[in-house]
């Protein structure tokens, strides 16, 4: 490659939030430092990535790809089929796009990207959000340039010498809240007097979580505070109808994209204990309970929340105590302005706002 010419790279990952913005804000600190780059994204045709990737301004291209579905289904039967084809599309993406790298974040794309790059021998780095590596990462982290992780102890899962502890990728909207707490309360519509709870259950919703608040809404009206509550896409129906008797003190969201507007509204934030938010709480530093979701690989949630709460930056409640307890520790919290500011302190300790630029550094030193 001579000077002039642009660096391209290809980026995978894709069927949740938590792989695609991680993707995004590595892709957009990638054109901020070589506005000529040119950046592909390949995933899995009919996930979010295949909308989300286009709104943020990049090309992207759906492999016909999914994963194993839990029950017997026609689906499953495809499968072997959808795996073939996808691995020789990949070789064919990466043949006609000729990149300088490839770039895994997970999802069910990132497999065949991954071997495509490594048939065509072309430098590979994987961002593994999770304290628990998936089995495509693993597999492919054998013949990586880099693995970029964030969390501590990962030599178990990826060779060391190329393992590099720079934390996950976020948007960087949120990494500056300073002044934005009116706004967000316009916004919003929020009261400005009154307290507020963020809860979070991830893109497409959380039902525990969602059922939690559900059930015990009569106590935010006795407690004087007020719910920003993002249902997720599969819940919001319900949630709106629930919500609806108890005045404007709730306000129901399906999905929320102003998320630095959302933190900066917050005095206490509920969350699912996925990678991707566990790396903005420790940026934004708001007192956080944490309900990990019981129904994902090796149980990582509970392990990202434990790291948490091991340091004193987290409250941690069971999934499966969720219903009984969670409402009664949010007020618990909301009248604890000790616990609060050193849940607070707790957090920023262990962010890592240079992550995305660290990662960035990484690309480069690869193809270089």
């Amino acid at each position: 490659m001579t000077s002039k010419e642009p660096y391209r790279f290809i980026i995978s990952g894709g069927g949740t939030g938590g792989h695609i913005y991680p993707a995004l804000a590595v892709a957009n600190e990638i054109k901020s430092q070589h506005p000529d780059s040119e950046i592909l994204f390949v995933g899995a045709q009919g996930k979010m990535e295949m909308t989300k990737v286009p709104e943020a301004g990049y090309k992207i291209v759906g492999l016909w790809i999914s994963g194993l579905q839990r029950r017997v289904t026609i689906q499953n039967l495809l499968l072997p089929f959808k795996v073939i084809h996808s691995f020789f599309s990949a070789i064919g993406i990466v043949k006609k796009f000729s990149p300088n790298a490839v770039l895994g974040f997970g999802g069910y794309a990132s497999g065949p990207m991954m071997f495509a790059a490594n048939s065509r021998k072309v430098p590979t780095l994987i961002q593994e959000q999770n304290s628990y590596a998936g089995l495509t990462n693993k597999k492919f982290g054998k013949k990586a340039k880099s693995i970029c992780v964030a969390y501590e102890g990962m030599e178990q899962y990826f060779p060391k010498d190329v393992i590099k502890f720079t934390g996950n990728p976020v948007r960087s909207d949120i990494l500056s809240l300073e002044n934005k707490r009116d706004e967000a309360i316009q916004h919003f519509e929020l009261d400005p007097n009154k307290k507020t709870v963020l809860v979070l259950g991830g893109s497409l919703g959380a039902r525990t979580i969602n059922r939690s608040i559900a059930g015990h809404l009569d106590k935010v009206v006795k407690g004087g505070f007020q719910v920003l509550w993002q249902t997720g896409r599969f819940y919001y129906n319900d949630m709106k109808n629930v919500a609806a008797d108890y005045g404007s003190n709730i306000k129901v969201h399906e999905f929320i994209k102003r998320m630095d507007l959302a933190y900066a509204s917050a005095d206490v934030v509920v969350s699912r204990a996925g990678a991707l938010s566990i790396s903005e709480l420790c940026l934004v530093g708001k007192p956080t309970i944490l309900v990990p979701s019981p129904n994902v690989a090796e149980d990582h949630q509970t392990k990202n929340a434990r790291s948490l709460c091991t340091n004193g930056a987290a409250i941690l409640i069971r999934d499966s105590e969720s219903e009984k307890s969670l409402m009664n520790n949010v007020v618990d919290l909301l009248g604890d302005k000790e616990k609060q500011a050193s849940l607070s302190a707790a957090l920023k300790k262990m962010g890592k706002p240079n992550a995305t630029k660290d990662i960035v550094s990484e690309v480069m030193r690869i193809i270089n």
